[in-house]
């Protein structure tokens, strides 16, 4: 599969007009991709956003022409109900033919709790929500009329009258084994990201192949995803200041799981602000940035998507694309054509 480097739409930390000019500029600056978050609630509840993803993917489908547009990721479980997203993007798919994927993920409490006022449930249960979602969707896509009562998700008699001509590709976001076999069995693409153990990457990634060849599938025809969260700047201190915002990201899970008060995790992040910069590539050489990401390119990754943390996207941008960039494609293409 070719590689696509693509655009990190942070919709915790910027609003919907900011983010939509941020995104035309980083289809205009050469990216192949914009990758939207879904939050109920951000990061930050001082300085932090919330638009609805949903609502922002059908005005960016039509302020842009060639980017490829998702979500990184949403949770169709709690919030959403699963028919109300196959809805949804079968009509964002309709509207730009072969330029839509859905991101989907099992969630976090801050979003899906105080949104429905439901407990927030443990991973097993996520999971399984989130594969009878899959189910739900898929066959709300495909067939004419559905009946379904599973576990958790009931339709009937129900149609999706509006919709493309070949189904919006599921991307399952994953952080543990278990998650990324169901990417393999039931996912088009598999969603995860970085600055974590080298090992775990192995891990999930034999996993998406493990689940892929239980359920009878080709997996080199999932592509992988990985969110590469990338604070470049030509001046090295503003490139660490720059992570700062995004200090949350430094938390370990155990610390966020669980937590549904933005004021809450925005007090712990900002107690752990001096290990913001661990979680991303901080540095003021594109090559150091180029090599730093290789490694990625090397375990097969084909869709990088770039998350900048700094409040000044486009200096990030126009830097990133006239630095990085270049180097970056000709590494990716190298790595394709069999490069090291």
């Amino acid at each position: 599969m070719s590689v696509r480097i693509g655009y990190k739409a942070s919709a915790e930390q910027f609003g919907p007009r900011e983010l939509l000019e941020l995104s035309v500029e980083a289809e205009r600056c050469g990216l192949d991709m914009i990758a939207v978050s879904d939050h109920f609630q951000p990061w930050r509840h001082s300085d932090g956003h919330s638009p609805s993803a949903l609502t922002w993917l059908g005005a960016i489908g039509q302020a842009t022409s060639t980017a490829v547009l998702g979500t990184s990721v949403l949770t169709p479980t709690l919030r959403y109900h699963p028919s109300m997203v196959a809805q949804a993007f079968a009509t964002l798919g309709a509207l730009n033919p072969g330029r839509v994927f859905l991101g989907v993920g099992s969630g976090e409490a801050m979003n899906e709790t105080p949104a429905t006022g439901q407990e927030f449930p443990g991973r097993k249960e996520r999971r399984m929500r989130l594969a009878e979602s899959i189910e739900v969707i898929r066959l709300l896509w495909t067939q004419e009329r559905v009946d379904f009562k599973g576990d958790y998700y009931e339709v009937s008699q129900a149609t999706i009258y509006d919709r493309p001509d070949e189904p919006v590709p599921i991307f399952v976001a994953a952080s543990g084994p278990l998650a990324a076999k169901l990417a393999g069995r039931a996912g088009d693409g598999f969603i995860c990201t970085s600055g974590k153990n080298p090992e775990l990457y192995k891990t999930l990634l034999a996993n998406v192949e493990e689940g892929a060849a239980a359920a009878g599938r080709d997996s080199t025809q999932i592509r992988r995803m990985i969110e590469i969260k990338v604070s470049y700047d030509r001046d090295l201190d503003t490139a660490y200041k720059a992570c700062h915002w995004w200090s949350a990201l430094a938390l370990s899970p155990e610390q966020k799981e669980g937590i549904e008060d933005p004021i809450e995790m925005e007090r712990l992040a900002d107690a752990n602000v001096e290990n913001a910069h661990t979680r991303f590539i901080v540095s003021d050489n594109p090559q150091d940035v180029v090599d730093r990401i290789s490694p990625y390119l090397d375990l097969g990754f084909d869709d990088l998507v770039i998350h900048g943390p700094g409040t000044d996207q486009m200096r990030f941008l126009e830097q990133f694309s006239q630095d990085v960039l270049p180097a970056l494609r000709t590494r990716a293409a190298a790595g394709v054509t069999g490069g090291s």
